[in-house]
């Protein structure tokens, strides 16, 4: 996963690479996450609180969809993506 050298960055990093998933799987989440953060990281603008807040509700969606045998990262990043929007439809 890469890092922007801020603290989201570290803190979405920290939630992902703790999770109990072997090496294949937490490889294929990180990718994910980063092609996820890609596509969606311009909707949050400069403000370091949104950028973060976001970031982890991302980490936050892709471990709620991941498991042992993930591996496919296109796969990971719509799930994570889809969990993340209907996730924050629900807080509305």
């Amino acid at each position: 996963m890469t890092s922007s050298g801020n603290a989201a960055a570290t803190k979405a990093q920290q939630l992902i690479d703790g999770a109990s998933f072997g090496p294949e799987a937490l490889n294929a989440i990180g990718a994910a996450f980063d092609a996820a953060w890609a596509e969606i990281s311009n909707n949050f603008g400069d403000d370091p609180l949104d950028v973060e807040k976001a970031r982890l509700r991302l980490a936050n969606a892709l471990l709620s969809i991941a498991n042992e045998d993930s591996r496919d990262i296109e796969v990971l990043k719509r799930a994570a993506l889809q969990r993340m929007a209907l996730d924050y439809k629900r807080r509305r």
